[in-house]
């Protein structure tokens, strides 16, 4: 990231007249951007809100997963929502969809969507997405926070617990990236998509959830999930932003499965 004390104006700068980014807070190190973004969720005058840290000290991803970071290496980004016309499983789409976006434009990677909230490059986990939903004064808030690997070198990642082999931008790239160029390039691929479902929320759900098909490491693949702890197997037939994963069993019959009681096995 640009250095640090000047980081929450350029990106103000770049975001001016905007919504998402449009408030920029920034922390040399702090336990979770997702916590500090909570803080604000009280005032409404916060939405669009973005909460850097340049380290995190207790970064959590999926079912209370750690999300690993040193000093300098990844971007760390939560970003308040207040009162906004969106579920939760629907805002973990579209964020994947706008980092995956934004990563392809701004640094040439071809990114993938794993369902529900990895994104990979070349099989690898280079970003992870964590969207909490709350009630805050009456309002319906949402905080959504994304981590990606920057720049890491392979050593980085010797001696981590992962569930997911790992990667970087500069590893995929051979370069370092800026941070703070590609922050700006996330939150406004991000508005655009969340503008989208304020106008007319039916058609972007279509429209985020094509992009998605498009992107997805999963679609018409065999796949193994566990849920309810049993485990299913079967083909990958599409997504349901309410709903879930949609699933054909071996059966035949055809189900969706919710994000927070599910997890991939592996898919084939």
């Amino acid at each position: 990231m640009t250095k640090i004390g000047d980081c929450p104006y350029l990106i103000e700068a770049a975001r001016k007249g905007c919504v998402v980014g449009g408030k920029v807070v920034v922390f040399r190190s702090t336990g979770s951007t997702n916590d500090i973004a909570w803080a604000y969720a009280g005032n409404s005058a916060y939405h669009g809100l973005c909460v850097l840290a340049d380290q995190q000290t207790a970064g959590r991803g999926r079912r209370g997963r750690l999300w690993y970071s040193r000093p300098g290496e990844s971007i760390l980004c939560s970003v308040l929502l207040i009162d906004t016309p969106i579920e939760a499983e629907l805002l973990t789409l579209t964020t994947a969809v706008a980092a995956a976006e934004a990563l392809s434009t701004f640094c040439g990677l071809h990114a993938g969507i794993k369902w529900p909230n990895d994104i990979l490059v070349n099989g690898k986990k280079l970003a992870g997405i964590l969207v909490e939903r709350r009630r805050v004064g009456g309002r319906a808030c949402f905080v959504a926070g994304i981590g990606i690997n920057c720049n890491q070198l392979p050593e980085s990642f010797a001696g981590c617990d992962l569930h997911t082999p790992a990667t970087s931008i500069r590893i995929e790239t051979g370069a370092p990236v800026d941070r703070t160029d590609l922050v700006c390039a996330f939150l406004a691929v991000l508005e655009q998509w969340l503008t989208k479902t304020t106008d007319d929320l039916n058609r972007a759900k279509n429209d985020i959830i094509n992009h998605w098909a498009q992107l997805s490491t999963l679609l018409g693949r065999h796949i193994t999930l566990e849920f309810d702890n049993q485990t299913y197997s079967g083909y990958c037939r599409g997504i349901d932003p309410t709903d879930g994963l949609i699933v054909q069993l071996e059966s035949g019959t055809v189900r969706a499965f919710a994000a927070h009681s599910t997890s991939l096995v592996r898919a084939e």
